[in-house]
C-alpha cells in the first residue's frame, strides 16, 4: 500500500487539536512544529531517543533540535511536499511521549 500523500492544510490541521503544535509555512514544504520543554539536556536526550523508536516504527522521520532546555520536532511528509495524515499520527505519537514523560 502507497503512504497517503494527500496534504492538508491549516485549517484540516488544526480540526486535528494537536497540543502543542502549530502550523509552518516558512520552509520549503509546510510543516507541523512543537517545542518540548525538557527542563534539562538529558531528559531531552532521553525524549529524542523515544522518538526515534517509535519514527523509525513508522518509517517517517521528523527534523529533531535537541537543545538546553527544550527539543523542538518539525514534521512535514516530504514526498508529499507538505503535511499529511502520517505527521499528524506521529504528531500524536509524539505527544504521547511528552506526556509519559510528565513534560
Amino acid at each position: 500500500m502507497e503512504p497517503d500523500t494527500t496534504t492538508l492544510n491549516a485549517e484540516q490541521v488544526a480540526q486535528e487539536q494537536l497540543a502543542g503544535w502549530t502550523f509552518d509555512t516558512s520552509g520549503e514544504a509546510d510543516s507541523i512544529v512543537a517545542r518540548v520543554d525538557t527542563g534539562d539536556f538529558i531528559t531531552g536526550l532521553a525524549l529524542v531517543n523515544a522518538i526515534a523508536a517509535k519514527a523509525e516504527e513508522a518509517n517517517h522521520h521528523p527534523d529533531i533540535d535537541l537543545r538546553y532546555p527544550y527539543v523542538e520536532i518539525r514534521l512535514t511528509s516530504h514526498d508529499a511536499g507538505g503535511v499529511t495524515s502520517r505527521d499528524i499520527a506521529l504528531a500524536k505519537v509524539i505527544n504521547g511521549l511528552s506526556a509519559e514523560s510528565s513534560l
